[in-house]
């Protein structure tokens, strides 16, 4: 399934790809002078050939393909032909369970238009605006105005908006939303800059090399926004298993039924059409799909009010089940900013307030334009020195060396003095060696350090040539969020595996694991080293923490955790996650991740707070847990009419139900109460299956349900009562036995499951009473009353032993499992 799913993906990549192209006219490649840029007509040549930076537009399925998909369905097919044939009849009372199909429809339609918006909405670019070079003149123009081959200024704080290379200058980029990595990456003269990255430090002019749909944000987007067809939870593959089964019986079950009413039992046209359309629809679990939308839209508001929103509502029911949960370092374990963890003094004998005095004057005269120096002024505030980059009179920095990406320093000059702060092994020199030990201590750890020292020359922002004096060593890191180690241990206590993947050093992240405590955070490798797919899939299993991984090896191990046959939910929030959150079973992204991480995942944390997770987890478990319970009641009626209807082709008597009736009996023993049910807490872990656990609990009431009721016909025709008599006796007879599996279902009884049974009760009573023309309810004959109230009797007793007897066949088939696993196990 899965390999025809990405075949079919790749296909409609391909295609929309071929579309583009064909668009795309012929043109001359060129390389224009980097301060002149193309000329007006040469811009006007490729926009009108189709070389322009034009977003990607990757959803397949129109609104009107959506609403013909959802409209256009077997069951929906079914349920008008039978709703043609009972208007034939003139029976329209009997149209009542068309509501619930009509619902079903509309549900499915908006919910599809609803998940094809958030997909269209998708942008993975902020840059709504470029600075462009055309003959040699600079200006400002929608970034989806650019052309191959226009020369585009780059400066700090821009994002690239298309696929580059540098023709002057040198930045530095921040391609962590790409590949993973936080470092920032030297770009020069001849090397490109990818679509999606950050320019953080410096100033270039670039060629446009790949636009539009052949740029790597594009073609990262068509396989983003491209719509999962046949990903579907568990409860939902067994629901549409259900349907399929009763699709397949439903219709030579019907025509029989109406063959030998008609032509063998010689009932009227009328009747036989009746009956065998409450047949027909008593096999179908029409309801049982409206509940589940309706206990998941629930979910999905209550989960909203706790700022946590799901594009996919049925992803509650998966992450409900996941046992491998996968996140990223930052921004899930640790928060986004840094923070100072200690100062370390290099030398003894110093003057520390001193030091600190200095650092706090030097880190104010920065101009905050990065996280390190805003953690470095968070940590080292100046009394009296205003806002952050403000030089005060007599206090603030005679000169300031704005930070080099090639010299790795910046420094300032206070009160005559030179200081330098940067990377230790570019400002010590050769004295790096004699620190060595020490500062590689905190970077094994994770942690960035910088050298605070004085410097003999004045710095200039070129490599230093002689060694400063050191006077401290800072130490910062990303500080684990407060809430990540009891998040995490309820996670190990719920039996869900940690697998930690990040793009940074292994060691740093096995560290950071543990000061959160994951389990076995010891156990790391570095991704670089993983050549093969099987040694990917080999690893995912044998660690925990995975460092320096590429974004497919991200997917790949997705991939193999699902293939051990591990339920996966992936945490992320770069482009470089886009690919694994969609082959993931559950996806979640923090709110402060890229927009396209947003977009293409099911869960979405609104204020970037992981500790929301056990909440979502719980809704999650509340909703599957009740919808099983609620779902056992659906299916009653489905056996119960499947079994009726096999009895009644067997013994030659009429199928003694009306639409109508059928209808009744499923609105208040099943429909009202089973969507009530589906709102109760339940943090039950879920064990099972979905279809067994409610088979299983179904199938002594419906068979209960049809034995009664196939007696109860066959004993009305044998003492010659009447079809109406039998059909309100049997239709009173499912009420109490529904009754009773409505009561077993409800314990342990509270107040509210009180009210749910009582209610429904009354209900049914009211409706009986003072509408019984609507249900097809008629006045019963002594013989009639008398014979409904032995099989009442004898309900209880029925519906008891068969429940018993049932559970004796669970632990007998429990306990044969277990001997043949403990065979297999001694076995090997």
């Amino acid at each position: 399934m899965r390999k025809s799913m990405e075949k079919h993906m790749r296909i409609q990549e391909k295609k929309k790809r071929e579309e583009i192209g064909e668009k795309r006219g012929e043109i001359e490649r060129l390389c224009p002078d980097c301060l002149a840029g193309l000329d007006e007509e040469q811009a006007r040549a490729r926009g009108e050939a189709g070389w322009s930076n034009e977003e990607v537009d990757a959803s397949f399925l129109t609104v009107k393909d959506i609403v013909r998909k959802n409209v256009c369905t077997y069951f929906n097919l079914i349920f008008a032909v039978l709703a043609v044939l009972v208007c034939i009849t003139g029976s329209f009372r009997n149209l009542s369970f068309l509501p619930v199909v009509i619902i079903n429809t509309v549900v499915g339609i908006v919910q599809e238009v609803r998940a094809k918006r958030v997909l269209e909405k998708m942008s993975m670019l902020h840059a709504p605006h470029a600075e462009v070079v055309r003959e040699g003149k600079t200006r400002q123009i929608d970034s989806r105005q650019l052309v191959i081959d226009d020369i585009v200024i780059f400066r700090a704080g821009s994002q690239v908006c298309a696929d580059a290379v540098i023709c002057q200058g040198q930045v530095r980029v921040n391609e962590s939303l790409l590949t993973g990595e936080s470092e920032e990456i030297e770009k020069k003269e001849g090397d490109t800059l990818l679509s999606g990255s950050f320019i953080t430090a410096g100033k270039c002019r670039a060629r446009l090399d790949q636009v539009g749909a052949d740029s790597y944000i594009s073609r990262l987007t068509m396989q983003a926004k491209a719509m999962r067809e046949g990903e579907q939870s568990e409860m939902i593959r067994s629901l549409n298993r259900l349907v399929k089964a009763a699709g397949v019986a439903v219709i030579p079950i019907g025509i029989a039924l109406f063959s030998q009413s008609y032509f063998l039992n010689q009932e009227t046209f009328r009747d036989s059409i009746l009956s065998m359309v409450a047949a027909v629809i008593g096999m179908i679990p029409e309801g049982l799909y409206l509940l589940t939308t309706m206990a998941l839209t629930v979910g999905t508001v209550r989960l909203a009010r706790k700022k946590v929103l799901l594009h996919d509502m049925k992803s509650m029911e998966t992450l409900a089940r996941v046992d491998v949960l996968c996140v990223d370092k930052t921004g899930t374990i640790t928060e986004n900013e840094m923070e100072v963890k200690e100062v370390l003094w290099l030398e003894e004998d110093q003057e520390e307030e001193t030091i600190r005095a200095q650092l706090s004057r030097f880190v104010a005269s920065m101009d905050p334009e990065n996280g390190t120096i805003r953690a470095l002024q968070a940590g080292f505030p100046e009394k009296g020195a205003g806002k952050p980059g403000t030089v005060i009179p007599g206090k603030g920095a005679e000169a300031v060396i704005p930070f080099s990406s090639a010299a790795k320093y910046s420094g300032a000059v206070l009160d005559g003095i030179c200081f330098v702060l940067g990377a230790p092994e570019f400002v010590l020199l050769e004295q790096y060696e004699e620190y060595r030990e020490r500062l590689e201590a905190y970077s094994a750890k994770g942690c960035r350090v910088l050298v605070f020292g004085t410097c003999p020359e004045r710095p200039d922002g070129k490599p230093l040539q002689t060694a400063v004096c050191p006077l401290a060593a800072v130490i910062l890191q990303n500080r684990v969020r407060k809430e990540a180690r009891q998040t995490f241990a309820y996670f190990a206590q719920q039996g869900v595996e940690i697998k930690v993947i990040s793009g940074d050093n292994p060691l740093t992240v096995s560290e950071t694991a543990k000061e959160a405590g994951i389990a076995d955070a010891d156990r790391y490798v570095d991704a670089r080293q993983l050549k093969t797919e099987e040694e990917v899939e080999k690893a995912a299993m044998q660690y925990t923490v995975f460092g320096r991984v590429l974004p497919e090896q991200k997917r790949l191990l997705v991939r193999a955790l699902k293939k051990n046959g591990k339920t996966v939910a992936m945490t992320g929030d770069g482009v470089n996650d886009v690919l694994a959150l969609k082959d993931a079973d559950c996806s979640i992204a923090m709110v402060s991740g890229s927009e396209a991480a947003i977009q293409a995942s099911q869960v979405v944390l609104l204020e970037s707070d992981f500790s929301r997770m056990p909440e979502v987890v719980g809704e999650g478990r509340r909703v599957v847990n009740n919808i099983q319970q609620s779902a056992s009641l659906f299916l009653v009626k489905n056996i119960f009419s499947f079994l009726l209807s096999l009895a009644s082709l067997c013994f030659v008597f009429q199928y003694p139900l009306e639409p109508a009736q059928i209808s009744l009996i499923s609105m208040f023993t099943i429909g009202i109460p089973g969507f009530f049910l589906s709102l109760q807490p339940n943090l039950e872990r879920i064990r099972g299956r979905f279809l067994s656990n409610v088979l299983l609990k179904a199938l002594p009431a419906g068979i209960t349900d049809a034995a009664l009721v196939a007696f109860l016909t066959l004993c009305g025709e044998a003492f010659h009562i009447g079809g109406s008599d039998i059909s309100t006796a049997a239709t009173l007879l499912l009420a109490v036995v529904g009754f009773m599996i409505l009561y077993q279902i409800c314990r342990p009884m509270n107040l509210i499951r009180r009210l749910i049974w009582w209610g429904c009760a009354a209900g049914l009573a009211g409706s009986v009473l003072l509408v019984p023309w609507l249900f097809s309810i008629g006045p019963m004959s002594r013989q009639g009353v008398m014979l409904l109230v032995l099989f009442i009797l004898a309900s209880e007793p029925v519906f008891r032993y068969l429940t018993q007897f049932n559970e004796w066949l669970q632990r007998l088939f429990r306990k044969l499992a277990q001997k043949v696993f403990h065979r297999n196990v001694c076995a090997k």
